[in-house]
């Protein structure tokens, strides 16, 4: 992963079941790439393989979660064909896009108008939280990334030196490199994975099936700040 905070949220007690824990192991992008050159292995000579089932099957809305905007704009594509019972001409919500610490935007979807703001960093995300407690702002739909840029630019990913950061935006170049991908993705909605589909077939039921929350939601608590 890219987040270092994911090694603490596996050890969450709400993120197991009957005493096993849903993840075993967080290693980080950096900590992997270090494995691998301690291993030998040339990892650009490797010849191409499948994904293990289901891992394989994935959508460019999976893709772009990465980068700050991502998360609400893959909500959107399934969200708005929900709302209209149409499929969407253009997928592509560029209005929620974008490396500003705070955007926010209105979004006509069906005729109804969702206010969006999306905030990455901790700095923005508290000053957008400000305003909303002060009655200055109303949203309807916010998201929230703690590092800027997103996980793009995640604790756990490579770290480059002064003289990359000075050469590039990496922000800007990781945030385009998943764009793209999401573009050549044959599947670019998340309700139209197959996968994902058979998973509520089979199991789930439903989204928002007991099952479903049961095994899919957590709630958030407060914690004790680290001086």
């Amino acid at each position: 992963m890219p987040c270092t905070a994911k090694k603490f949220e596996a050890q969450r007690p709400e993120l197991a079941a009957n005493g096993y824990p849903d993840v075993d192991v967080v290693i980080t992008t950096r900590e992997l790439a270090r494995m691998i050159k301690e291993a030998g292995i040339n990892f650009l000579a490797l010849p191409d393989e499948s994904f293990d089932d289901p891992l394989g099957v994935s959508t460019g809305a999976g893709v772009i979660f990465g980068v700050t905007g991502g998360v609400m704009e893959a909500a959107l594509r399934t969200v708005a064909e929900i709302l209209t019972g149409e499929e969407l001409e253009n997928i592509e919500f560029g209005v929620v896009r974008g490396l500003e610490g705070i955007r926010t935007a209105s979004i006509d979807v069906g005729g109804v108008t969702i206010k969006a703001a999306v905030a990455n960093g901790t700095a923005n995300a508290a000053a957008l939280l400000d305003r909303i407690k002060s009655g200055q702002e109303h949203y309807d739909f916010i998201e929230i990334m703690g590092c800027p840029g997103g996980c793009i630019n995640g604790g756990g990913q490579p770290i480059l030196t002064a003289q990359q950061r000075w050469d590039i935006d990496i922000k800007a170049e990781r945030a385009k490199a998943l764009y793209q991908e999401d573009r050549d993705m044959p599947i670019r909605k998340s309700h139209e994975n197959p996968q994902i589909k058979a998973i509520y077939n089979e199991f789930l039921g439903k989204p928002n099936s007991h099952t479903a929350h049961e095994l899919l939601h957590t709630h958030y608590t407060e914690r004790l700040k680290y001086c």
